[in-house]
C-alpha cells in the first residue's frame, strides 16, 4: 500500500499536469488560434502552406488552422459567420464587402491574373484566339471572375462582351469532362488545372489572362471585422506569416516546389512550372494599386455584382502590413 507521502506526490504531479496548480517559473502555454479559409485549392495560395510546413511562422505563437472551400461564396459565408477569421480569395470578391459583408481586405496577394488560363483541346479545332468567336466556353458560375475574364478577352478581340457563348458548369472536373466530350470548345480555369491537362497531353493553354488584364489584383486577403476589432495583433501575425512564406519560397525553390506538389497532389514537374509562372506575380508589399482597384470596381459592375460602380477605398486597409 502506498504511503501517504507517495500519494501526495502523485496527486501534486497530476494537479500540475492538469494546470490546477501553478508552479513558479513555469507557465502553461496556449497558442492563439487563427482560422484561415481558402476559396479553392490553387497554387496562388501555396505560400501559406509553405509558411506553415517550413516552420517560418513558429515563432509567432499562433495556431493557424486551414479550411479549403469550393468557391468564393462559401468562403465569404464562413467569414460572415465568423467560422474563419482570415480569407484568401479573389480581388472582385470585394463586391461581397460592398454588399455589406462584415470584412475588410487587408492585403493585395497577387496582381496580374497569371493564375487564370483559357484551355482548349490539344487536338481540337481551336488553334488561335480568333477561332473562339461564337464558340462555347465554360466558366465556374454566372457572374464569376472566370466569366468576367472571358468577357474582357472578347471585348479586346472586338467581339463585344458576348462574343463567346459562356456556359456555367461549376467545378473544374465538370468543365474538364465537358471539354473532353466536345460539349464545349474551351474553358477558363486556374493554372493548376490547365497544367494538369497539358501534362496529360489533352489540353492546350491558348490564353493566359495576365496579358489580357495586366493591372489587377487577382487574389486578395480578407479579415473579419470581428478579428480586426478584437485581435488586431492576430491579423498582423497572419500577414507576417504570409510574407515569411513568400520570402522562404523566393530563397528555397526546391523545398517550396516539393511542399506545393504534396499539398496540391501534383507532379514535381508541374509544381516547378507553376512556381516559375506565378512567383513573379505575387505582391511583395501587399499594398493596393489604385489602378488595379479601379479595374476591380469596373469588373464588379460588369459581373452584375453591383448596380453602380462602387468606391472601394473604404473596403480595404494597409494597417496590418508589416514593414518591408
Amino acid at each position: 500500500m502506498k504511503s501517504h507521502k507517495s500519494l501526495l506526490k502523485a496527486s501534486l504531479k497530476l494537479a500540475i499536469s492538469l494546470g490546477l496548480i501553478a508552479v513558479p517559473g513555469v507557465q502553461a502555454f496556449s497558442a492563439t488560434v487563427i482560422k484561415v479559409g481558402l476559396s479553392q485549392p490553387t497554387y496562388s495560395f501555396v505560400p501559406f502552406d509553405v509558411a506553415i510546413k517550413s516552420g517560418v511562422c513558429n515563432s509567432l505563437g499562433i495556431d493557424f488552422q486551414k479550411t479549403v472551400f469550393s468557391g468564393s461564396a462559401q468562403l465569404h459565408q464562413a467569414l460572415t459567420a465568423d467560422s474563419v477569421d482570415i480569407g484568401l480569395g479573389a480581388g472582385p470578391e470585394l463586391g461581397f464587402l460592398a454588399k455589406g459583408a462584415p470584412e475588410k481586405a487587408i492585403a493585395a496577394m497577387s496582381d496580374a491574373p497569371e493564375d487564370l488560363a483559357l484551355v482548349v483541346l490539344k487536338d481540337g479545332p481551336i488553334k488561335t484566339i480568333a477561332d473562339l468567336k461564337g464558340r462555347k466556353v465554360s466558366m465556374s458560375t454566372k457572374g464569376s471572375l472566370t466569366e468576367w475574364a472571358a468577357g474582357e478577352l472578347s471585348i479586346q478581340q472586338g467581339w463585344g462582351k458576348g462574343g463567346m457563348q459562356m456556359v456555367p458548369l461549376g467545378s473544374f472536373s465538370a468543365q474538364t469532362a465537358a471539354l473532353k466530350t466536345h460539349q464545349i470548345d474551351g474553358m477558363v480555369v486556374e493554372a493548376g488545372t490547365a497544367g494538369h491537362l497539358e501534362e496529360e497531353g489533352s489540353g492546350l493553354v491558348l490564353v493566359r489572362f495576365g496579358k489580357i488584364v495586366p493591372k489587377f489584383h487577382i487574389h486578395v486577403i480578407y479579415a473579419t471585422n470581428k478579428l480586426i476589432a478584437s485581435n488586431p495583433e492576430g491579423a498582423k501575425s497572419f500577414m507576417k506569416c504570409w510574407f515569411n512564406g513568400l520570402d522562404y519560397m523566393k530563397s528555397h525553390r526546391v523545398e517550396s516546389v516539393k511542399i506545393a506538389s504534396e499539398t496540391l497532389n501534383m507532379s514535381l514537374d508541374l509544381s516547378s512550372k507553376l512556381y516559375d509562372l506565378l512567383m513573379p506575380h505575387y505582391n511583395l508589399s501587399g499594398k493596393f494599386d489604385p489602378q488595379a482597384i479601379e479595374v476591380i470596381s469596373q469588373s464588379m459592375l460588369d459581373m452584375g455584382m453591383v448596380s453602380a460602380k462602387p468606391n472601394l477605398a473604404k473596403y480595404y486597409t494597409e494597417e496590418f502590413l508589416p514593414k518591408r
